[in-house]
C-alpha cells in the first residue's frame, strides 16, 4: 500500500478534535468516579448548567465571546509562525483605551460610543503586541519571551493606574468611574428576555463578525498569502519578495487589536468600569481554543462556545452535586487541552490508515491485485 496520506480538511478540522475530546470526557469522567461521584450525573449537571436555560446560556455565550477573541488573537498569529501567548496582557491595557474613550464621551449615546471604544480598545490592544512584534523582527527577541513579559508589564501598569490616576475621589477599591448609563453597550437581556440578567451583549455580534472577517483575510486577501507562506516557509517567503519583520510586527498588531476586544465586551458591556483583573485569563483559555479549533474560525467558534459552557456548567456544578466543584472542570478542562493539544495526533495515524484503505488509490490497488491474481 502507498505512503499514507494527510487527512482530509474536514477530518482534520473537525472529525480528529472531536474524537480527542470523547477521549477527554472519558477520561475525565473516570476521574469524577474516582473521587466518588457518578459521572454521567456529573456531566448532565454542567451541560444542564451551561445550556438548561437563556439564564445559564446568556453566561455561556458570555464566556465564549471572549474566547472567540483570544482564540483568534492566537491563531492568526500562529498562522505566521508566531506564538502570541501575550493576549492577556494585550487585553488588559485595552481597557485603558475603552474606558478613557467612555469617560471622554460623557453623555454620548452607546451608537457613537461603542464604534470610538471599539477603535480604540484594537489601538492600545495592537500597540502592546505591535512592541514584541518590532523586538522580534528587528532584534531577533523571540515573541513567546517578550510577550510574557509584558503580560506581567501590563498588569503593574494597570494596578498603577487604578489605583493613582484612573480611581475617582472617594473610592476605596482600584477601579475607575463609572460609564454613564447612555453610554453603555446594551445587553442583550434588554430586547430577549430569556437572556434577562445575564451579562451578554453586542459584542458578541462583533465577536461573530471577527470570525468571518479573519477567515477572509488569512484565506482570501494577498496578506493572508502571505502569512500562510511565512508561517510555512519564512526562507521561502524572503526569496518570493515577502518582507518577514514587516509581516512579524503587521501580524502581532492584528492580533492584539483582536485581543483588545475582550476589554470592548467587558469594559463597555459588562462591567461598566475598569477594575482588576477583567480579563480573568482569557487570553489563556485562547490559547487551548485556537489548539483545539486547528487555528480555523469555525474550529475557534466552537471550541469557545464549548469552554463558555464548561466555565458556566462547572460554576453551576458546586450547586447541584455535593462534594464536586469547579477545581472538576478545571481537570476536564486541562484533560480538554491535553488531548486536544499536546496529544492532538494522537488518533491521527490509525483515522489515515483508516481513509486510505477507502481511498479510490487502495482500491484500484486492491482491484489490480485481485485481478492479476486471477491471471495467474
Amino acid at each position: 500500500m502507498s505512503a499514507l496520506r494527510p487527512l482530509p480538511r474536514w477530518a482534520d478540522i473537525a472529525l480528529l478534535p472531536v474524537l480527542n475530546l470523547i477521549l477527554a470526557f472519558l477520561i475525565s469522567g473516570l476521574v469524577v468516579l474516582m473521587i466518588g461521584q457518578n459521572p454521567f450525573v456529573a456531566m448532565w449537571a454542567i451541560v444542564t448548567g451551561a445550556f438548561g436555560n437563556g439564564y445559564n446560556i446568556g453566561y455561556t455565550l458570555y464566556y465564549a465571546t471572549n474566547f472567540i477573541f483570544t482564540g483568534l488573537a492566537v491563531a492568526l498569529a500562529a498562522h505566521g509562525g508566531l506564538f502570541n501567548i501575550g493576549a492577556n496582557g494585550q487585553a488588559y491595557v485595552a481597557g485603558l483605551g475603552v474606558i478613557v474613550t467612555a469617560l471622554a464621551l460623557d453623555q454620548t449615546h452607546w451608537l457613537i460610543v461603542a464604534p470610538v471604544a471599539m477603535l480604540a480598545a484594537a489601538l492600545f490592544g495592537g500597540v502592546w503586541a505591535f512592541v514584541p512584534g518590532y523586538l522580534q523582527a528587528k532584534r531577533g527577541s523571540h515573541v513567546v519571551i517578550t510577550t510574557i513579559m509584558f503580560n506581567f508589564i501590563a498588569a503593574a501598569l494597570m494596578i498603577y493606574m487604578l489605583n493613582r490616576v484612573l480611581k475617582p475621589a472617594g473610592v476605596s477599591g482600584p477601579e475607575s468611574a463609572m460609564i454613564e448609563e447612555a453610554g453603555r453597550m446594551p445587553k442583550l437581556g434588554q430586547f430577549f428576555a430569556p437572556f434577562n440578567y445575564t451579562p451578554v451583549n453586542f459584542s458578541i455580534f462583533v465577536a461573530l463578525l471577527a470570525l468571518v472577517l479573519v477567515y477572509i483575510l488569512i484565506w482570501h486577501t494577498r496578506f493572508g498569502y502571505s502569512l500562510r507562506t511565512m508561517g510555512a516557509n519564512p526562507t521561502a517567503a524572503r526569496y518570493a519578495g515577502i518582507s518577514n519583520s514587516r509581516m512579524i510586527m503587521i501580524t502581532m498588531t492584528l492580533s492584539g487589536a483582536l485581543a483588545g476586544m475582550v476589554a470592548f465586551n467587558e469594559v463597555l458591556g459588562v462591567q461598566n468600569r475598569l477594575v482588576l483583573d477583567f480579563v480573568a485569563d482569557a487570553g489563556f483559555v485562547g490559547i487551548a481554543v485556537a489548539l483545539m479549533g486547528r487555528n480555523h474560525p469555525i474550529g475557534i467558534g466552537l471550541a469557545a462556545l464549548l469552554f463558555g459552557a464548561l466555565y458556566q456548567g462547572g460554576n453551576e456544578l458546586q450547586y447541584v452535586i455535593s462534594g464536586l466543584d469547579r477545581t472538576v472542570v478545571v481537570i476536564i478542562q486541562a484533560l480538554v487541552i491535553l488531548f486536544t493539544g499536546a496529544m492532538e495526533g494522537l488518533f491521527r495515524p490509525g483515522l489515515q490508515r483508516g481513509f486510505a484503505l477507502f481511498s479510490q488509490e487502495s482500491r484500484a490497488e486492491a482491484l489490480e491485485r485481485s485481478t492479476v491474481k486471477s491471471e495467474s
